[in-house]
């Protein structure tokens, strides 16, 4: 068979299994999409198994769109089985039966943002004080309840401090029931609700869906798990992808017992082990190996591979951490000397406070990157603020989008008048949209202010008569102009403010790439592609070829031909948080296997002398990881023998001059052109001197005298002014 071509014998295994649960332990690197995609072939063309009855499951759209691509490529023409994410999924099946549980079909699906906003409501409500509740906490303990497969009446009041949260959740799933919409969590949750309270309708899934395939199974949660084993039903033909051994989710609910105890679960499960490795050298993939075996829940195998050996891994303890950054600096010049592409490069950091050091070497060496976990394009202000007029015209019963744009832009419809409305709704259970007519056209505001009110409504109605005869991004433009959004950051004119402008002018052109796709273009569906976009979908797009900066648990699933890893040093990596707990140490040192893995040639490992880090200088330990490695694997000779000779790479890109002009005149004019007879004695504004830590910089303002006396001095490496000690600040004259 052409399905079984250029597949190993576990791959064939996996791929022809016939009913019955299969657990397939995929190793990195070792073609895992590629037994799902030829399993779907399988079943569609040797068991004749129609594509409507087939149902994958992953965890990013990313992941899902470049799966149903490959399928829909060895298909060819016809129809496709759904591939989807678990969120994607619960979505649909909301849209289609959520009424069941109370709700309209147009439900919203709040981020972020707007649940901190509910809860904000809850918190106030409840005189909490926000200092022993902040919402972020209270937003990350309800999210945690979810993902346990928690409702508000499961959680154990064992303690005032749990019954308070318990409180703060059922407040919160009023209000979002109030306002016709769910959160990402309840997308799980109320899909499991659905299918155990009313068992018509997961009867009519599991008729529609008789095969399930799940990908990256050791990442899922409780009530992921739970809504796994209701939909494999009775004839339990489930297929779960995953490697215990790339579990590393545990802190945001993840349980890597669902994968370790899948054959408890599932009786009479076939297991295949795919443990050949077509991305890494023989040397890398032993080098990890050693790291993982150490941990005790995993299960048994080692990858192998027929790569070459390859070169040994690079392990270097270096004075500091700018000394990391140089480093790093000069050996991706030497690969790109050698013929490599900067896309092919990778740093990896435990936390995100180790970037900007690597950040401001890579600006010094002027070597282009793009670092991963910057705000993403849907939740800037701006987007965020457009989108929710939209929200608005889609439902009207959301609460948290009426008030964000009730006055944005301002409007003179203050605080005051927004908390009349507010508890008129709570008083009456209304839909904030519902108490808002009640304010512009009845007897709840003064004149004034049901005037102002009026307006907006009726700017509101407009749009909604705009809607109805206009593209989607036709009717964008329309209200960004016409709501003076637009007409407000003109007259800023400041570059943030034309960075504004131009990110709108880009959700407009998204939107029309929207529209040009085949299929409906609704609001409510576009919408919802949106809520549904995960962090680092977007990362990188449109951008030249440049080195990616990220943290170890952002680079699961990717793979670079150079990589490094970073402040491998104990309390920074392995964590400290993990020092004393051994399941979290497991999940560190599963971390240090997913990181070394990505790595398809060359793996250099790095750590510190002494790390100023977290408002202080650290000197710790190098990480137990690289004990772990035998020493015939690892290259800890001498970097600077084989390195070019030592360039300062804080010099190389001056950004100082680009700011003189807006800079200069926060300085009295006395003070920047003062200039001492004797030029040996003291310092002086303008004054060219060193730092041991940012390089050469040019001395801009001097406050107070003797051991007080502090200097703002303006550093090439930093692109900016810095304020320093003079007796502590270890100044050389450059």
């Amino acid at each position: 068979m052409k399905l079984l071509h250029k597949l190993n014998p576990p791959q064939q295994e996996a791929v022809l299994h016939g009913e019955g649960p299969l657990l397939v332990l995929a190793g990195a690197g070792s073609g895992k999409t590629r037994v799902i995609v030829h399993r779907i072939g399988y079943l569609i063309h040797e068991r004749g198994v129609p594509p409507w009855q087939i149902l994958a499951v992953t965890f990013t759209n990313k992941a899902a769109g470049e799966m149903r691509e490959r399928i829909q490529h060895m298909l060819g023409e016809g129809e496709t089985p759904i591939v989807s994410t678990f969120h994607s999924t619960c979505a649909r099946i909301l849209r289609s039966d959520i009424r069941s549980l109370g709700y309209d079909s147009n439900f919203a699906i709040y981020d972020d943002k707007d649940c901190e906003r509910l809860l904000k409501d809850c918190a106030a409500e409840m005189n909490l004080d926000e200092k022993r509740y902040p919402v972020k906490m209270l937003g990350s303990a309800i999210d945690e309840f979810k993902n346990q497969g928690m409702s508000p009446f499961d959680v154990p009041a064992d303690s005032p401090y749990q019954a308070t949260l318990a409180r703060v959740y059922r407040c919160y799933q009023e209000r979002l029931k109030r306002c016709n919409a769910v959160d990402f969590g309840d997308l799980l949750l109320l899909t499991v609700q659905l299918f155990e309270e009313h068992k018509e309708v997961l009867d009519k899934y599991l008729q529609r869906w008789r095969w399930l395939l799940v990908d990256e199974y050791q990442d899922t949660n409780p009530v992921q798990y739970r809504l796994v084993q209701l939909l494999a039903g009775a004839r339990q033909n489930l297929c779960v992808v995953g490697d215990d051994d790339q579990s590393i989710y545990g802190w945001r609910g993840a349980d890597i017992r669902n994968i370790l105890e899948f054959e408890k679960d599932f009786p009479g499960v076939k297991v295949v082990k795919l443990e050949q490795n077509y991305r890494s050298t023989k040397t890398i993939l032993d080098g990890a190996w050693h790291v993982v075996q150490k941990n005790k829940g995993r299960k048994p195998k080692r990858l192998w591979t027929d790569n070459p050996e390859g070169e040994r891994i690079v392990y270097r303890t270096l004075p500091n951490e700018w000394e990391e950054g140089r480093t790093v600096c000069r050996e991706i010049e030497r690969f790109l000397a050698e013929g490599g592409d900067l896309s092919e490069v990778a740093v990896f950091y435990r936390t995100n406070a180790q970037s900007r050091v690597i950040e401001e070497a890579l600006v010094g060496a002027q070597i282009a990157h793009h670092m991963v976990g910057g705000v993403r394009f849907y939740a800037r202000l701006e987007i965020k603020d457009i989108l929710a007029y939209l929200k608005v015209l889609d439902n009207p019963s959301d609460d948290v989008a009426v008030k964000r744009i009730i006055n944005t832009p301002p409007r003179g419809i203050g605080n005051t008048t927004v908390q009349k409305i507010a508890d008129f709704a709570n008083e009456k259970g209304l839909p904030f949209y519902d108490a808002m007519l009640e304010g512009a056209y009845g007897p709840l505001l003064p004149a004034a202010a049901r005037g102002k009110v009026a307006a907006f409504v009726n700017e509101l109605e407009g749009y909604k008569t705009l809607s109805e005869k206009l593209p989607l991004s036709e009717l964008t433009a329309a209200v960004i102009n016409d709501s003076g959004y637009y007409a407000r950051l003109k007259l800023q004119r400041t570059e943030e403010a034309q960075e504004r402008i131009d990110n709108l002018q880009e959700l407009v052109t998204a939107m029309q790439t929207y529209e040009s796709m085949p299929g409906e273009h609704g609001l409510a569906d576009f919408l919802e592609r949106v809520a549904l976009v995960s962090d680092l979908e977007h990362e990188g797009e449109g951008k030249k070829s440049s080195a990616t900066l990220m943290t170890l648990h952002s680079a699961k699933g990717l793979e670079f031909q150079l990589v490094f890893m970073i402040g491998m040093e104990e309390k920074l990596f392995p964590h400290v948080r993990a020092l004393e707990n051994p399941e979290q140490m497991e999940e560190e040192r599963r971390l240090c296997y997913v990181g070394m893995t990505r790595a398809k040639k060359r793996l250099f490992l790095l750590n510190v002398r002494r790390r100023h880090i977290f408002g202080q200088e650290q000197m710790n330990a190098p990480a137990r990881f690289i004990a772990d490695i035998p020493k015939n694997l690892l290259d800890s000779g001498d970097l600077w023998q084989r390195a070019e000779p030592s360039r300062d790479f804080s010099a190389g890109h001056n950004l100082a001059s680009l700011f003189e002009e807006e800079i200069e005149p926060e300085f009295e004019d006395n003070e920047v052109r003062m200039v001492p007879d004797d030029e040996d004695d003291g310092i002086w504004v303008g004054m060219k001197v060193r730092h041991a830590q940012f390089g050469p910089g040019t001395i801009r303002k001097i406050e107070g005298e003797g051991d007080n006396q502090k200097v703002i001095v303006w550093f090439n490496s930093l692109g900016g002014p810095k304020k320093l000690l003079v007796r502590f600040a270890g100044l050389e004259r450059a």
